[in-house]
């Protein structure tokens, strides 16, 4: 067993891709087997992947969770900033440089609808929770944004750490929502062509849960609305500490 930990600790990141493979295969195979494909695989993936944070935190007492366990320390790597931007910048590979043009003032517009929609949502979210100071409600409202938002903006306008861990579970939230609603609602809304889908990551933001939304939409749809979802996030980190935070402030 000592020889077998080792091993698995030396090879931490490949233990958490392994890992990550088997999740991602048995969350296919519930979704198939017990939902006929209605609710994606990949939410009940990342579902599954925050229960598992929450229990590896609540066995080690650690701040890493699932990564404070040795022999899973390999999805500190995985989890971290150069994966996941990594996998960001990767997405726009398969876009079409023309039909991102087609899309022209639609897509601009609706990044700043959707950025000052989702804000203005987590702000009201922050008043019902009893939160009256500038710094907390953008925060909150910048964490309805996305989770990257959130901590981003969090940090700008000094926010304790309390409410920045609750601007991240905002953001996580929306993620699997969207994850799970969008090919829920995709026939309804003609959620089919990659014009549709840059102007929904542009509503929507939350790269991560646009682009597995729309992977279990058509995969053919996840570049565009990845690349818009990204803009997003760039946008609410530019206006969430800055333009929204002065407006809150004059009336907070």
């Amino acid at each position: 067993m000592d020889y077998l930990t080792t091993v698995l600790v030396k090879n931490g990141l490949i233990v958490a891709f392994l890992v990550t493979g088997i999740i991602v295969y048995f969350s296919e195979w519930l979704s198939k087997t017990l939902t006929n494909k209605k609710i994606p695989g990949s939410a009940l993936a990342i579902v599954t992947g925050l229960v598992l944070a929450y229990i590896g935190g609540m066995v080690t007492g650690g701040k890493k969770g699932i990564a404070d366990i040795p022999q899973l320390s390999g999805f500190e790597l995985m989890g971290g900033n150069m994966f996941r931007d990594f996998a960001i910048v990767s997405t726009a590979m398969g876009a079409s440089f023309g039909i991102i043009k087609k899309t022209g003032l639609a897509g601009i517009v609706s990044l700043f609808v959707g950025v000052v929609f989702s804000f203005v949502a987590g702000a009201v979210i922050a008043l019902a929770m009893g939160h009256h100071d500038a710094a907390s409600i953008t925060t909150i409202g910048a964490g309805a944004c996305t989770f990257v938002v959130g901590p981003v903006t969090g940090t700008a306008v000094g926010a304790s750490s309390e409410i920045i861990a609750i601007s991240i579970a905002a953001g996580v939230v929306k993620s699997i929502l969207v994850t799970i609603g969008t090919p829920l609602i995709a026939p309804y809304i003609g959620l089919n062509t990659p014009q549709a889908a840059m102007i929904y990551g542009g509503l929507m933001g939350t790269t991560s849960g646009t682009a597995a939304g729309l992977a279990a939409t058509d995969p053919k749809l996840v570049p565009y609305g990845a690349m818009t979802a990204t803009f997003y996030t760039g946008l609410g980190c530019l206006m969430c500490p800055s333009v929204l935070y002065l407006l809150v402030k004059a009336f907070y």
